[in-house]
C-alpha cells in the first residue's frame, strides 16, 4: 500500500485521529505524514477540526477501492487468513473480558462496576493478561505476513503493562491507547485488510 493511502487508511482506522497518532498507527514519519495529510486536506480528501482530521466521505469509497488492490495477495494468503479467523476466537475472549471490567454480578443482577473492589479487578486484568498470552503468536503470524501489524503487539504489551502496574484507566478508557482501545483498531485493520464486516 502506497503511503498516501496508508495514511488515509491509519485516519480510517482511528475515525478521528491527530497527525501523531496517525503516525504511531502506520510506522511512518510524522513528517511524512504531515505533508500527506495537507496535501489531502487541500484536494478535499480530508477534513480537518482543530488537530484532528477525519476521512472526507469521497475519501472513504475510493479507500475501498484501494483494499481491493492492496490486499488482493493477503485475502488469498491461507496462512494469514487462518491467523486472522483465530484472532476473531480469541476476540470473543476479549470482549467477555471487557464486559467482566465493565460489569459485575451483584446480588444475581449485572450492574455497573464501580471499580471499588481491588481484587474483582486485578481477576479481572489476570484473564487479560491470560487473553494476551494466546494472541501474542497470533500477532506474530499476522505480522510475518505483514510487518506493520506487529505496531499492535508492541502497543497492547503496553497497555496491559501499565493496567498490570495498577493504572486501571489503560484496560478499556477511551481516551488513551488503552488495552480495549488498540484491540478495537487493530480489529478494524484486519477486517479492512481481508474484506470483512464487524459482527454486532
Amino acid at each position: 500500500m502506497q503511503a498516501k493511502h496508508l495514511v488515509l487508511h491509519g485516519i480510517a482506522i482511528k475515525k478521528h485521529a491527530t497527525v501523531d497518532e496517525v503516525a504511531g498507527i502506520t510506522g511512518l514519519d510524522r513528517d511524512a505524514v504531515q505533508q500527506i495529510v495537507d496535501d489531502a486536506v487541500a484536494a478535499g480528501r480530508v477534513q480537518q477540526a482543530g488537530d484532528k482530521v477525519m476521512l472526507a466521505p469521497a475519501a472513504q469509497m475510493a479507500l475501498n477501492g484501494e483494499y481491493r488492490k492492496a490486499f488482493s495477495g493477503l485475502r488469498e494468503d491461507d496462512g494469514f487468513l487462518a491467523a486472522y479467523q483465530d484472532f476473531e476466537k480469541i476476540n470473543v475472549d476479549l470482549k467477555q473480558v471487557i464486559t467482566e471490567w465493565q460489569t459485575m454480578t451483584v446480588g444475581g443482577e449485572q450492574v455497573p462496576n464501580d471499580h471499588s473492589d481491588s481484587a474483582y479487578d486485578d481477576a479481572v486484568i489476570d484473564r487479560l493478561g491470560d487473553v494476551h498470552e494466546r494472541v501474542e503468536g497470533v500477532l506474530d503470524r499476522l505480522a510475518a505476513k505483514l510487518p506493520r501489524l506487529s505496531l499492535y503487539k508492541d502497543k497492547l504489551l503496553a497497555a496491559l503493562e501499565k493496567a498490570e502496574d495498577g493504572d486501571t484507566a489503560w484496560v478499556s478508557d477511551a481516551r488513551t491507547e488503552s488495552y480495549h482501545t488498540v484491540w478495537f483498531e487493530l480489529h478494524e485493520d484486519l477486517l479492512r485488510i481481508t474484506g470483512n464486516q464487524r459482527s454486532e
